[in-house]
């Protein structure tokens, strides 16, 4: 399937192939749990079935689909506009801004003003405050310059996460349980209103991403050769990263961290679909909310009647595979 030109043939198979693997997932997601549902019940709106598939199932499996799709159409973006095969959305700066919001809230706020929308819209006002600092710092003589894009996010996350650490060691017992689980990801029973509003957010970001994606493949050849061609390079660059920004947040804001799901997936279907972005950052999109809703089914069923964070099964499944990227000398030309 890599091989050769991108024709429509091989456009709409691919995407077929990662839409039908996502509605899979997502019918599995939705009928597996520690509760058995009857399918001739899930249709009768008296049954219990019916609000457990209506009130539970459904919206907790479009989120992780939502959640899944976002980071991995993020880092199949950023990969090729960074140059750098091991970027993911986490290592921009936007997950530490929105995690430290978040985690002040949890920690200082009265709680019945967390447990209703304070950690969700301060979590987001971090990852627009982090993202907007972290765009300021990595320009380099009035350009936007992706590696030092790429090390001021590393330094800002590494130095949220010590604010974060201190944070912690000064709550009581309560809170401290409250934050370490939401620093370890997890996918939550969230309204359809709430969900409504993510869904423009990362949907409005993911289309914007696809656009670019022509961009990104001459991105890719290097700056040089994509401005000779005719790409603005700073223009592309400031549009990813600022989608890749807003997906980050909205996702961040009501899951909290979720690691290595922007760098696994665009990865295994380059290997799958080939290098060209127009195929690969669409495609992106449908294979994470795949990852992302098997890896969240995988948690509800693996100590049912128990969940585990469904970021404690992400970072388990990305830390192995990238040591594997990191070994991987040379990149065998490989582009992106």
């Amino acid at each position: 399937m890599r091989a050769g030109r991108l024709t429509p043939f091989r456009l709409a198979r691919g995407l077929l192939a990662t839409g039908a693997a996502a509605v899979a997932a997502m019918l599995v997601g939705m009928l597996a749990g520690s509760v058995a549902l009857d399918l001739p019940a899930v249709l009768d709106s008296a049954s219990t079935d019916h609000l457990i598939f209506l009130q539970l199932r459904l919206p907790r499996v479009l989120l992780a689909a939502l959640a899944g799709g976002a980071l991995a159409i993020a880092g199949a973006a950023l990969q090729p506009a960074l140059r750098n095969p091991l970027a993911s959305p986490e290592i921009i700066g936007v997950s530490g801004g929105a995690a430290l919001a978040a985690v002040a809230a949890l920690a200082f706020l009265p709680v019945t003003a967390v447990a209703h929308t304070a950690v969700p819209l301060l979590a987001f006002g971090g990852a627009a405050a982090s993202s907007v600092l972290v765009y300021r710092l990595a320009h380099v003589r009035g350009r936007l310059d992706p590696y030092t894009q790429v090390l001021i996010g590393v330094i800002f996350n590494t130095f949220a996460a010590a604010v974060i650490l201190l944070i912690h060691a000064m709550v009581d017992l309560a809170r401290s349980h409250s934050i370490v689980f939401w620093l370890m990801g997890g996918v939550a029973i969230e309204p359809y209103s709430t969900l409504a509003v993510v869904s423009v957010l990362v949907l409005a970001a993911a289309a914007l991403l696809v656009r670019e994606s022509h961009a990104l493949n001459l991105l890719s050849l290097g700056d040089e050769t994509a401005a000779t061609l005719g790409v603005d390079t700073d223009r592309v660059r400031r549009r990813v990263f600022a989608a890749s920004s807003l997906l980050v947040g909205a996702v961040v804001s009501l899951c909290g961290i979720i690691t290595f799901a922007g760098l696994i997936v665009p990865h295994v279907l380059r290997r799958l679909l080939g290098a060209d972005n127009r195929l690969l950052v669409p495609a992106s999109f449908l294979g994470g909310a795949a990852f992302l809703v098997a890896c969240d089914t995988f948690a509800r069923w693996i100590a049912a009647p128990a969940e585990l964070p469904v970021g404690a099964i992400t970072a388990l499944t990305g830390g192995p595979f990238f040591v594997y990227l990191l070994r991987r000398t040379p990149w065998r030309g490989e582009s992106l």
